[in-house]
């Protein structure tokens, strides 16, 4: 990055050791709906999706939908989708290349039109997540696909529809089974896919296509089967809220030892979540309306944490609770099994007085007694999400830069969290002046 850029960045400056109390709100889950929006390219009419988080990914998913001929309307939460004039098979590189669930509509798109034409996906560069799995799936389904020149192109063979197969994953990706259930929903005959994901956006995703008139069923499980139906029709579907944001939230009040509450939030998904909470000593409680209540207990103790799919504990979680781990007594492996390159917090925690290294994907956190302020950047959106829990927690001052990435999953965090106490405001580096919420 230029200097001139470096210096026009906007930065998110915390000042640390306010104790957070109230309720806080969360917003739709950022990765149900970049994918509920891509299956609407299966509908052959309107299609309305409330509770769609105000985010640059969604709007950047709105525009890859509307370059394939759909017409989309933003009114607050709410997302109108008219896909019944979808005339484009291809997606634009320079919106893909900077969205990876972007891709996942080539599946969606195959089935509906009998072609497609993605650029390879770009996103957080946290790691390589190939799209083998995908291309394997599809081709199983009696697609022809082939990769040129960084563009996979599919077309159906033959046929005028997929035809209906069964697919075993060799790893339970996630990005594959939604690819996959939405390809199949439109297919001839019967598909079955094992050893699938079982993440709750991939019941998100199964219940929508149902509320279209899809025919899916064991979503949540490891044997997903879908029964494909000639076409799909209009539905109004409201997106799950987002576990990550939820846990976000519920680990920055433990990182302050204070009580909150957090929701609406589903129980289920965020289990993993809760019990390392627990182990390291806070208290969670879940009321009728499904908010989560968070209270401090005893002195933090460290514990040891394995990044796994779902129902093991998120990867999407794991900085932000690395960052609780620095302030916990004893010492803590924190081990990544899911992407290659999502321990680049690390120095930016260690800046900021933590006591952590790392080997390879471990990284071992020694417990310190406090964390200090100080300029750091985010590396990526859950390494930002890390950052702001430290800055939270930490004594002085933190300016956080890299605000991009924070911008990309976290719809109104500053007025959230000076809605529950924090000392939090977004300024120009250069000019010195607050920008309005959520600019970058």
């Amino acid at each position: 990055m230029s200097a001139s850029r470096e210096a026009e960045e906007p930065i998110l400056e915390i000042v640390g050791g306010q104790p957070l109390s109230g309720r806080v709100s969360v917003s739709g889950a950022k990765n149900s709906a970049l994918v509920l929006l891509a299956a609407t390219v299966l509908c052959s009419g309107e299609c309305r999706l409330r509770n769609v988080p105000s985010l640059v990914d969604v709007v950047r998913m709105g525009q890859v939908l509307e370059s394939l001929g759909l017409k989309t309307r933003c009114l607050g939460d709410v997302w109108e989708i008219d896909a019944r004039h979808l005339n484009r098979a291809e997606a634009p590189y320079e919106l893909v290349s900077q969205l990876r669930a972007s891709f996942f509509a080539i599946g969606a798109l195959l089935a509906r039109m009998g072609e497609a034409r993605f650029p390879l996906p770009g996103g957080c560069a946290i790691g390589a997540r190939p799209v083998e799995l995908h291309v394997r799936g599809l081709q199983a389904m009696g697609a022809d696909v082939r990769i040129d020149g960084g563009i996979v192109f599919a077309s159906i063979r033959g046929k005028s529809r997929l035809q209906g197969a069964r697919i075993y994953l060799d790893y339970p990706s996630v990005g594959a089974t939604e690819t996959l259930m939405m390809a199949a929903a439109l297919a001839e005959g019967e598909t079955t896919i094992e050893n699938a994901a079982r993440e709750p956006e991939i019941v998100d995703l199964a219940n929508f296509c149902n509320a279209m008139g899809a025919k899916i069923r064991g979503a949540g499980t490891d044997t997903v089967t879908i029964e494909g139906v000639p076409q799909l029709h209009s539905t109004d579907y409201s997106v799950m809220p987002d576990r990550i944001e939820a846990g976000t939230f519920l680990v920055a009040a433990a990182a302050t030892q204070s009580d909150l509450l957090v929701g609406p939030v589903l129980p289920d998904s965020v289990v993993a979540t809760l019990a390392k909470l627990e182990a390291i000593g806070l208290r969670t409680d879940v009321d009728a309306g499904n908010y989560i209540r968070v209270r401090p207990g005893a002195a933090l103790m460290a514990t040891d944490i394995e990044t796994l799919p779902f129902p093991g504990f998120p990867t999407d979680m794991q900085a932000q609770f690395m960052a609780l781990l620095t302030l916990c007594e004893g010492s803590s492996a924190v081990t990544e099994t899911v992407f290659e390159n999502r321990l680049r917090h690390v120095a930016e925690l260690n800046r900021m007085g933590a006591n952590i290294r790392v080997k390879d994907r471990v990284a071992i956190v020694k417990g310190v007694p406090f964390l200090s302020g100080a300029p750091v950047t985010a590396s990526d959106l859950r390494a930002g999400a890390a950052l702001v829990v430290a800055g939270l927690a930490a004594r002085g001052k933190t300016s956080i830069r890299g605000l991009h990435h924070l911008d990309r999953g976290y719809e109104n965090i500053e007025a959230k969290l000076r809605g529950i106490g924090a000392n939090v405001q977004r300024i120009n580096s250069s000019a010195e002046t607050a920008l309005p919420l959520g600019a970058s």
